[in-house]
């Protein structure tokens, strides 16, 4: 009797990588771009290129591993800046903030991609589309692709294929950018992502790898989310967790009792005016 053939989620994403001639995939080190950098490297080879873009709202941290993880996977891999810091429209931070991030990027990575000859891909996934971002839009109006929605992976397959290929990144907290940790409507500055990345550096030494210090009151209250179940050890290390925003530049810290849960910013999305892009 013949057995049947199971078709899993990296097969899938096989697949469809190998149906472009050549790919620049913009690889932040993260869960999702690490996979689709990898299998594109696997499935290209010299056709493929992961390009990281630094700027204010890249931790030193991540980018270091970036950097460590593509020599590791022997990734053709490039840096390029990308400008949205000083960008007004990026910095008012009115709900568009990552549409004109992912224009920024495309900005800058646009011209490796035309002497390529490539297509830009992102690592979106298919539980990504569900969210509030606006980045997709400007994708979408870049020629970009997202070749795991394409496959139909969400977050679970991204981190089982991750597994299976045996990557360091397949349970590596998700980390989105600096810039996410500003409430909606607070002006995003290098200096508000930097007293971020601090308090966060901070928190983490102190034992707490999965948190978030979200930043509101124009950068002056950082409000430290952890895990439900670290809560109560949280609370019980308020002292060194309050000097810690302190020392990183915040005047009042609060531990939120809610626990962390990724996009909570999105709650003030409401209570902004009504939010357009080009």
């Amino acid at each position: 009797m013949r057995e049947e053939c199971v078709v899993t989620g990296l097969d899938r994403l096989r697949a469809r990588v190998r149906t472009e001639e050549s790919l620049v995939v913009a690889f932040s080190g993260g869960v999702d771009s690490a996979l689709l950098a990898v299998v594109a490297h696997q499935e290209l080879g010299a056709r493929m290129l992961a390009v990281t873009a630094v700027s204010p709202s890249l931790a030193a941290e991540e980018r270091k591993r970036a950097k460590s993880f593509a020599r590791e996977h022997g990734l053709a891999h490039v840096e390029v800046c990308t400008d949205e810091a000083d960008r007004p429209e990026y910095a008012a931070n009115d709900g568009n903030r990552c549409y004109h991030c992912k224009s920024a990027l495309f900005d800058a990575v646009e011209p490796l991609a035309a002497t390529m000859g490539a297509t830009i891909a992102l690592g979106t996934n298919v539980d990504d589309l569900g969210d509030h971002r606006p980045g997709q839009r400007a994708a979408a109006q870049r020629g970009a692709i997202a070749p795991m929605v394409d496959a139909g992976l969400t977050k679970a397959d991204v981190r089982a294929a991750s597994a299976e290929l045996g990557l360091s990144t397949a349970d590596k907290p998700a980390a989105a950018c600096l810039a996410s940790r500003v409430a909606y409507g607070d002006p995003v500055t290098p200096e508000v992502l930097a007293r971020i990345e601090r308090a966060e550096a901070a928190v983490h030494a102190l034992g707490f790898p999965v948190c978030r210090v979200r930043a509101h009151g124009q950068g002056t209250v950082a409000r430290l989310e952890v895990p439900a179940e670290d809560i109560d050890r949280a609370a019980a290390h308020h002292a060194e967790l309050d000097a810690a925003g302190r020392d990183a530049g915040f005047e009042f810290c609060a531990l939120d009792m809610a626990g962390f849960s990724s996009g909570r910013m999105n709650v003030l999305l409401p209570l902004l005016p009504t939010r357009t892009a080009s």
